[in-house]
């Protein structure tokens, strides 16, 4: 039988007194595939930018892991970091296109902007980011509200609003032809 790891904050402390490898390793081991999985499914990984975008967050987090406060999970924290990195990505690519920013209140979801071989990945993709954010992560990674509004920096309300309304747009378009 294999020891169990040590939780997240002696690992962090350790990383901090010593610059513990071990210990940075053993956290990465831990939370990448989460993050990983977020960055995927936020950005659809156009050409294989979700990489890029968890190396950057663990490159931010390595280097402010003296200021967490430990007021949540140390994975809500990272998902946090994660999360600004996929908004600046977002950004760059609207400027690349040419486009103006919309404010997130301003989106206004299209009655049915995909073809007929549809399927729940594709779905998710099309939601608008806010709506997009709270369906991965509190339908799919499965985060507390609370969790959703610190990683999102949204408020409560607003995350379970985004997440009823992601879930009434993906029934609609999901929903077999000629249901209710």
């Amino acid at each position: 039988m294999t020891p169990e790891a040590p939780p997240d904050q002696e690992l962090v402390t350790a990383i901090l007194a010593t610059g513990d490898e071990r210990a940075f390793r053993t956290l990465y081991q831990r939370h990448t595939p989460m993050l990983y999985r977020v960055a995927v499914r936020l950005t659809g990984d156009r050409g294989g930018v979700a990489e890029d975008l968890v190396h950057d967050a663990w490159l931010r987090a390595a280097t402010r892991f003296g200021t967490f406060e430990w007021r949540s999970s140390l994975g809500t924290w990272l998902a946090g970091i994660l999360m600004n990195g996929v908004r600046d990505q977002r950004r760059r690519w609207a400027l690349e296109a040419g486009e103006a920013l919309p404010e997130p209140e301003s989106i206004v979801v299209a009655a049915a902007p995909l073809d007929d071989r549809l399927d729940l990945r594709q779905a998710i993709e099309a939601l608008p980011p806010g709506y997009r954010e709270a369906i991965v992560l509190h339908d799919i990674e499965g985060y507390t509200h609370e969790d959703v509004s610190q990683i999102t920096g949204k408020d409560i309300g607003t995350s379970k609003s985004q997440l009823a309304r992601a879930r009434q747009q993906l029934k609609r378009w999901l929903a077999p032809e000629g249901s209710p």
